[in-house]
């Protein structure tokens, strides 16, 4: 996501995603438009590896982009995703939300306290677009890549 900010912050910003749809491949020209940019990356900063100080910028801030091991996330279906063993190999951007202090975990049979994920995937995976993780052992790398972004509108509507 770092890269992400960086690139936005070298082009001066973003389009709407009616504008500049999604296509899923690398091949064709970029077809960015400045005049129709809509929003911009003021600043951005790596949040610390610490699970409180994590809870903190994000009660703090709002929402935090993560990076994660999806492996376990392409099976969800709900509940506290709490596996045992899963590489820290981080391969998916998501955004945190936020996170509860005890939610069932099958695998576990008991509760566990979580990170709450707002996923890309749409509201008909996971819970509704949403994943559980558990928090407090970096569990599929969740903690390892935190940053926050500082986001200005320039549209008025």
């Amino acid at each position: 996501m770092n890269s992400a900010f960086e690139y936005t912050l070298k082009a001066g910003g973003l389009m709407r995603e009616e504008d500049y749809p999604y296509t899923g491949t690398d091949r064709g020209t970029c077809k960015f438009d400045k005049s129709k940019i809509v929003a911009k990356v003021a600043n951005f900063s790596v949040v610390s590896l610490d699970e409180d100080q994590i809870a903190a910028n994000l009660v703090k801030n709002g929402p935090l982009a993560v990076a994660i091991n999806a492996v376990f996330m392409q099976t969800y279906i709900g509940g506290v995703s709490c596996p045992y063993i899963c590489s820290k190999r981080l391969d998916h951007g998501v955004l945190l939300v936020g996170y509860g202090s005890a939610g069932y975990a099958p695998i576990r049979l008991k509760d566990k306290p979580y990170w709450i994920i707002k996923n890309s995937w749409g509201e008909t995976w996971g819970e509704n677009g949403f994943y559980k993780i558990c928090r407090g052992r970096n569990v599929c790398g969740v903690d390892s890549l935190v940053s926050t972004v500082a986001a200005v509108n320039t549209n008025s509507e």
